[in-house]
């Protein structure tokens, strides 16, 4: 507002006033079945997931450099698959059920390309055969693990012994 008579000019901001910026991120979980041969016979893609807030933190203390932070790369990252049917919540931090497997990375995963990250890891045959119902990323192999997500299927799917499954989470962030 202009004060004619004073000269004087001032400017208010309503306090209310704010700017705000998103961003979205789009997981898709893309499970390969293949048989004792070799032989693909199913894919399965399964969208979703929820972040935890233990990953939350430490995918940030990655981003920033902070010392003691641990990446979630090929030499740490696993992809996790367990039998647990419990809700997934923000403050988990893992996989609930009581059979649970983690593999490592296929070589050169995870990828980054553009705002598309992608892990993947190979459940070979006697790997992993039990139900899968819930999937994590965590930066680790023991309970000490960082889990960055969680997802949780109402779908049985069990994978039989001699098979092998491949599991991929792209991520998308925009």
């Amino acid at each position: 507002m202009l004060d004619h008579g004073k000269g004087k000019d001032s400017l208010a901001i309503n306090a209310g006033f704010g700017l705000m910026d998103f961003a979205k991120w789009k997981p898709k979980w893309t499970i390969e079945k293949y048989n004792k041969n070799m032989e693909l016979y199913d894919v399965e893609e399964i969208d979703g997931n929820l972040l935890l807030t233990e990953g939350i933190e430490e995918f940030m203390k990655v981003a920033c450099g902070i010392a003691g932070a641990t990446a979630f790369n090929n030499a740490n990252a696993r992809i996790g698959v367990g039998d647990g049917t419990t809700a997934a919540v923000a403050s988990q931090t893992g996989l609930l059920g009581s059979n649970k497997t983690y593999v490592a990375m296929d070589a050169t995963y995870p990828q980054v390309s553009a705002n598309v990250m992608t892990f993947r890891s190979t459940f070979g045959a006697g790997v992993g055969a039990h139900d899968w119902r819930e999937f994590t990323i965590a930066n680790g192999s023991s309970d000490s693990a960082k889990n960055l997500n969680r997802k949780v299927e109402s779908v049985v799917r069990t994978k039989p012994s001699p098979d092998t499954w491949i599991i991929q989470l792209e991520i998308t962030i925009s």
